[in-house]
């Protein structure tokens, strides 16, 4: 993960300014009866999946419509911004999670699709999307709140397809206003994390090229190998259990 405002060690940045994690998708169920994660959008980041165990389900609403795609091992599909997305989990789904533009998903480039009650201002959204317990929960845990989440957002996205499917695509046109309107407040530090990160390992790139136009290779020397042990620990994310690499 990059911290935003701290230029990394270009030599030992996950490729490209990327992100890697694996996924094991819940397999919680929900409103409409099937298994999987919570619904929502990225608005800046490309994500793509590699399947490495089990079968399920990916579910999206975009420009082009409703559509699923399943998913076995060895599949590989990715969607870019504004693409909504769904996991549906079949049988113990994983997944190796590479995301663009590592450091923006965390620091909020990521919109459930609550019903649009929850999508009215940014403190409404946030107690929604909160893990932390609900005042008369004193005993929730996170695996609690982390599933009545997901059942809010799946509730949301089925209503989205509904009318995608009955309307079209433009059906997603208030979704995608609210939830530019909901992320507006975190563009100064998306900036900063994109410029220390994806953007700077691109610009050296360039002077990488521009360096052996000159026939200048000096940069082969300062070649480092960055191995990082499976996480240790697991945390609840939007579609399930994430084991995060956090130094990429």
């Amino acid at each position: 993960m990059v911290t935003a405002g701290i230029t990394p060690d270009l030599s030992r940045l996950f490729p490209a300014g990327t992100a890697v994690s694996h996924l094991a998708v819940y397999d919680w169920s929900s409103p409409d009866g099937l298994r999987g994660g919570s619904a929502h959008v990225h608005l800046t980041c490309t994500e793509g999946y590699v399947v490495v165990g089990g079968r399920g389900r990916l579910q999206t609403l975009g420009p082009d419509g409703y559509a699923e795609t399943p998913l076995t091992p060895l599949t590989v599909a990715w969607f870019s911004p504004g693409v909504i997305h769904r996991l549906v989990n079949e049988e113990d789904l994983q997944i190796v999670v590479v995301m663009q533009n590592g450091g923006l998903p965390e620091a909020g480039d990521c919109v459930l699709t609550f019903p649009p009650e929850y999508l009215a201002d940014a403190p409404t959204y946030r107690r929604a999307a909160s893990l932390a317990p609900l005042d008369d929960e004193v005993y929730v845990s996170d695996e609690r709140a982390a599933e009545r989440r997901k059942n809010l957002a799946v509730q949301g996205f089925l209503a989205l397809r509904r009318r995608v499917e009955t309307e079209g695509p433009a059906a997603l046109e208030n979704f995608y206003i609210a939830a530019a309107a909901l992320t507006r407040g975190h563009l100064a530090s998306w900036r900063k994390t994109w410029e220390t990160g994806p953007m700077a390992a691109a610009r050296r790139t360039g002077e990488q090229i521009a360096g052996l136009e000159r026939a200048d290779h000096r940069h082969l020397r300062d070649g480092r190998l960055t191995v990082l042990d499976p996480p240790a620990d697991r945390r609840y994310g939007m579609c399930g259990r994430l084991a995060t690499y956090e130094d990429t």
